[in-house]
């Protein structure tokens, strides 16, 4: 311990004797590292955050979906270092009064994209981040960047929409006249060849059409037959009179019922009812119990006499109507035969008449479908151009507006300056100590003796006269008059150094 005791004591000693040397090397090496912390220029940082909300009632119901939406703000976040909006930066803010050329405003553009950090946080909430020599500069940076991503986003919006909106009446106005051409060759060709054709369309439709008619009319006809058919049947087994009045037997209430279900089923098998129709079977039941209560009826009355049978006049009321049926379908057959002999010689004396027609129908179909598909695009942009303009479908809020930096971010120059002092003091005492061991010099006869390896049987003291204790005095003054004004430098740096933030702030 003792030994460690002296070797302090001698290394003290050593710096002590040589204590100008570490002085000199101390201001030097605080001068060099104050010189050089000045040279760091100040930089400056100012923070905002943005929120953006998006709407979800109005533009999901017409199409605008809120991933649309997203993507809008992403795309314009990303371009927001782009250089023409830093371009708009330059010219916005007090940058443009370091700028004369295009060169210089190329020469920003570039510094500013390494200044500025756009970072997309959690929630749709934007940071934008900005680095300067200037506070009042960064902040005016951050600012713009702010006004810049609010109008891009809406402006950037209402320019597609205008610039689609334009591309699609311009194309609307070209399909226009394009089906004009094609209706008026349609009606052209209508009037040249078509005008004279039963039915309407192309001569492949009329001849469908016809052809469909024809077998509607051929089934109506063959029931039409048919039913006259029954009827006639039925008459050909009914009398056309009847005992009645006139002196003769007159039928009682249970005969005239009798020929009244005789009638309705007469009726029920014109109208095409076989024996299996619900109908016919109630009254085929009827017609029995009919049947029995007009044989125990008695006759009333006597002589001879009769009347027309009703069920023979209804039945032949129904032949007549039958056969008008029958006679108007055939006419109808007729007429559509004859339409489909026209159009058929249509076709066998001129057959491009029926490749020239499909040709001008499909062309009509494809610039109709066209035109009307882009009509519908084209209010559909328009109508969603004005949910996202005019009811401010994305929504910008700031939530920490731009700060004003009064400090620099960085350097840290009152802890730099501290540094510099301290390896100044460092590098002083470090100088004075390494002479100390280059040169050979022994402060306690204990270390000549180990050095030599010969006894030392003493030492003497030194003596000092009156005037070299004025001297030595003197000197220790000038040495902490040296000292104390490194000291003094450093707070003067440091005063410095917080007057000048004051000034930038």
């Amino acid at each position: 311990m003792n030994g460690l005791y002296d070797e302090l004591r001698i290394a003290v000693h050593a710096v002590w004797t040589r204590r100008w040397l570490a002085l000199a090397v101390a201001w030097g090496i605080a001068v060099v590292g104050w010189f050089v912390v000045a040279q760091i220029p100040s930089s400056y940082e100012s923070r905002a955050r943005v929120f953006v909300q998006m709407q979800s009632i109005l533009p999901s119901k017409i199409g605008i979906t809120q991933v649309e939406q997203q993507q809008d703000v992403d795309r314009v976040r990303q371009t927001l270092t782009s250089a023409i909006n830093l371009q708009k930066v330059v010219r916005g803010t007090d940058l443009a009064n370091t700028v004369s050329t295009d060169r210089d405003i190329a020469d920003r553009v570039a510094g500013l994209q390494k200044a500025i950090k756009v970072t997309a946080q959690q929630d749709n909430l934007f940071e934008i981040t900005a680095t300067g020599s200037s506070p009042k500069v960064v902040r005016q940076i951050v600012q713009k960047l702010i006004d810049i991503f609010v109008e891009e986003n809406l402006a950037g919006d209402r320019d597609e929409t205008s610039q689609t909106l334009r591309f699609l009446d311009a194309q609307l106005e070209q399909r226009q006249k394009q089906l004009q051409d094609a209706e008026a060759k349609k009606t052209d060709f209508q009037n040249r060849y078509l005008g004279s054709l039963p039915g309407t369309g192309s001569l492949t439709d009329r001849m469908g059409a016809a052809r469909t008619q024809m077998a509607q009319v051929d089934s109506d006809l063959a029931a039409a037959q048919s039913s006259l058919a029954a009827v006639t049947g039925q008459m050909a087994g009914t009398p056309q009179n009847v005992a009645g009045v006139g002196g003769g037997p007159t039928a009682g209430p249970a005969r005239a019922r009798l020929a009244a279900i005789q009638g309705q089923i007469a009726e029920a098998r014109g109208r095409g009812f076989t024996d299996n129709h619900p109908d016919m079977v109630a009254l085929r039941g009827q017609l029995a119990a009919a049947q029995a209560a007009a044989r125990n009826e008695p006759v009333i009355g006597g002589g001879a006499g009769s009347a027309s049978n009703p069920l023979y006049l209804s039945l032949r009321s129904m032949q007549a109507e039958k056969q008008s049926q029958v006679a108007a379908l055939t006419m109808r057959k007729k007429q559509l035969q004859a339409d489909l002999d026209t159009i058929n010689s249509k076709l066998a004396g001129d057959p491009a008449v029926a490749a020239e027609q499909g040709q001008i129908e499909r062309n009509y179909a494809v610039l109709k479908d066209q035109y009307d598909k882009m009509l519908a695009d084209r209010e559909d942009i328009k109508l969603r151009g004005q949910a996202q303009t005019q009811t401010d479908a994305i929504k910008f809020s700031v939530i920490d507006p731009p700060t004003s930096p009064r400090v620099p971010n960085a350097p840290n120059r009152p802890l730099l300056l501290t540094g510099a002092l301290i390896a100044a003091i460092c590098g002083g005492i470090g100088a004075a100590f390494a002479m100390g061991q280059l040169q050979t010099t022994f402060a306690t006869s204990g270390r000549l003796e180990r050095a030599t390896g010969m006894p030392v049987i003493g030492s003497i003291g030194e003596m000092v006269t009156a005037a070299q204790i004025a001297t030595r005095r003197r000197k220790l003054m000038y040495f902490g008059g040296g000292a104390a004004a490194l000291a003094v430098a450093y707070v003067a740096l440091l005063g410095v150094e917080m007057v000048s933030r004051g000034m930038a702030a």
